[in-house]
């Protein structure tokens, strides 16, 4: 216990060193009056210098800025049409993109995105949408991160279309309910296997809040259980079935979303659960390392738009918190495991409503996340980060951090193939 101790101790450490949330935001559109997250300690101007046999490393060595830059970015494909105005690209209910475009191909070019998410506005049928996902692949340089939201249950974008034939779930907490793991992995295996069929490679499951408020208006039946161990179990063999069919999964939405009281798509969500609590209970669930994953192959975390004050956060989302995501997430809870980190979407109230597209998306690259999940504003906020990095405000260093997790994750499971020592 006691080495165990040390081993959180100077992962935490590392953590610290490697957050850079003090430097101030490089900004080309207006700031949006909003509170600052707490400040993190500078980082360091350099890491310290891979391998040159890294195929990873020899990687990064190829890509231009744009090109490392893209990779952190995960859009709508409707984001890619140049025709659409953002209040359609964002509502659910409007029309959606459901073939690829020259003009789409031409703004993936410019804007190169490391990562595709379809909603059922972009779904018709089996035939479409695997044929879509194929030609989105085709139209990237590198291969793309294609998510969806397929948890099982209400949240299920291809299973409760009725132009699908799939099983369906009742629910996570009916699974849950069983007490058997073994349903919760087979859950896993059979949506593993159809979205990798379509052509996903990535699905934002399972869901591993603790359902610790059961009042609460927007995971509900969505999480396994209100018992934090049975969490656990529950959604690590469910993502253990996503992997086995070749799906990445990923966690959310840490620090917890089963206590709020808020729905953070119209507002800022809050818990007021202290740091204590949450170590006895919301935190189980995203202790990856002690949940019996591969220390290879673990699950990607989706940081929510969750305030969380008594972690010291302050009131700024955990997503845009250094102190939530580097220290507490990947320092503590983590134990320091390269595990790639997703906001959820920032074109949620909890973030429009304070921070414009730019400055929430380099925002939340400062606060230690890898992936910045549907910007309210592709262009502006990729152009952020690009400038963000040219004048310092973020360190190459920090960026090359959060692409070589993307490409980690791609050549898992979108088959992203490295050099061989000796090329780049």
């Amino acid at each position: 216990m006691r080495r165990k101790r040390k081993v959180r101790a100077a992962a935490l450490l590392l953590a610290l060193l490697l957050c850079a949330c003090a430097a101030p935001v490089a900004e080309t559109e207006q700031a949006r009056p909003a509170a600052s997250p707490p400040a993190c300690p500078e980082a360091p101007t350099a890491s310290p210098e891979a391998p040159a046999a890294d195929p990873i490393n020899a990687l990064l060595q190829q890509m231009t800025l744009r090109e490392k830059v893209g990779q952190l970015f995960m859009v709508r494909p409707d984001a890619l049409d140049p025709a659409l105005p953002q209040t359609q690209i964002d509502d659910e209910r409007a029309a959606g993109v459901t073939e690829l475009t020259e003009a789409m191909r031409a703004a993936l070019q410019q804007y190169p995105v490391g990562g595709i998410c379809q909603f059922g506005k972009n779904i018709e049928d089996p035939e479409q949408l695997t044929r879509f996902n194929a030609d989105l692949q085709r139209a990237s340089r590198w291969p793309l991160l294609i998510a969806v939201d397929e948890e099982g249950g209400a949240v299920a974008r291809l299973a409760n279309d009725p132009d699908f034939a799939l099983p369906q779930y009742e629910s996570a907490a009916a699974v849950g309910a069983s007490g058997d793991p073994e349903q919760a992995r087979e859950m896993g295996r059979t949506i593993g296997g159809y979205l990798k069929t379509c052509g996903f490679t990535m699905d934002f499951a399972p869901d591993a809040d603790v359902l610790t408020n059961p009042e609460n208006p927007v995971i509900g039946d969505r999480a396994f259980s209100q018992d934090a161990e049975t969490v656990a179990r529950m959604a690590a063999a469910m993502a253990q079935g996503l992997q086995e069919q070749g799906v990445l999964p990923v966690y959310k939405h840490f620090p917890g979303h089963g206590d709020t009281a808020e729905d953070s798509h119209s507002g800022l969500a809050r818990t007021d659960r202290t740091l204590a609590e949450m170590r006895g209970c919301e935190f189980l669930p995203f202790r990856l390392t002690e949940n019996g994953f591969d220390p290879e192959r673990l699950p990607a975390v989706m940081v929510g738009h969750i305030a969380a004050p008594a972690l010291g956060g302050g009131d700024a989302p955990a997503s845009l918190s250094c102190r939530l995501v580097t220290e507490v997430l990947r320092g503590e809870v983590l134990e320091g495991a390269p595990v790639l980190v997703v906001t959820d979407s920032l074109s949620m109230g909890a973030v429009t409503e304070r921070y414009g597209p730019g400055q929430a998306a380099v925002r939340a690259l400062q606060a230690g996340c890898d992936v910045l999940l549907m910007p309210a504003g592709l262009a502006e906020a990729f152009d952020a980060v690009v400038a963000a990095v040219e004048d310092g405000t973020i360190p190459a260093a920090r960026l090359d951090e959060s692409v070589a997790r993307v490409l980690r994750a791609k050549q898992l499971y979108a088959g992203l193939e490295l050099p061989q020592e000796g090329e780049g």
